[in-house]
């Protein structure tokens, strides 16, 4: 069954944060059917709106635990990764505009420049990076992996 859920991404700063976090909490442990934003600009937030079905989580299963994913941390970028960084940016930032999205719906910083270092060259090492789940590589994997190609 086929259930619905409203988040607020309010803008300040001293919000962004938490509620980006309550919100990848959530898409983390449910399956997301449809999204649906829009900004309200009377108040500077986005309206996010998820229709979803819940994962069967049973209590008395055991989980197994997630394999350590992938994550650049803040070391600097060789002026290749640079190149490619920037590339995913530009490419965030278009796709941002034209889905009507703020860009870290898209994929955060960390996540780009996770691609950028780690460079994977299909689809299942994209799972291997922090941040990117099914959803993420099924909208957006072959896109980011031809710009990896092409910079």
């Amino acid at each position: 069954m086929m259930k619905v859920k409203v988040f607020k991404i309010r803008l300040p700063e001293e919000f962004l944060y938490k509620d980006q976090k309550t919100l990848d909490t959530f898409l983390e442990v449910n399956e997301i059917i449809k999204v649906e934003t829009a900004f309200v600009s009377a108040e500077c937030y986005w309206s996010v709106v998820l229709y979803f079905e819940e994962l069967k989580t049973a209590k008395s299963i055991v989980k197994e635990p997630k394999a350590v994913k992938y994550s650049a941390d803040e070391a600097a970028l060789n002026s290749d990764e640079e190149k490619i960084l920037d590339a995913l940016k530009y490419w965030r930032s278009e796709k941002a505009k034209e889905q009507n999205l703020p860009t870290y719906f898209i994929a955060s910083n960390k996540e780009l420049m996770s691609v950028a270092k780690y460079k994977p060259a299909k689809k299942e090492e994209l799972l291997e990076i922090k941040g990117f789940g099914k959803h993420k590589i099924e909208n957006y994997g072959e896109e980011i992996l031809e710009i990896l190609e092409s910079v």
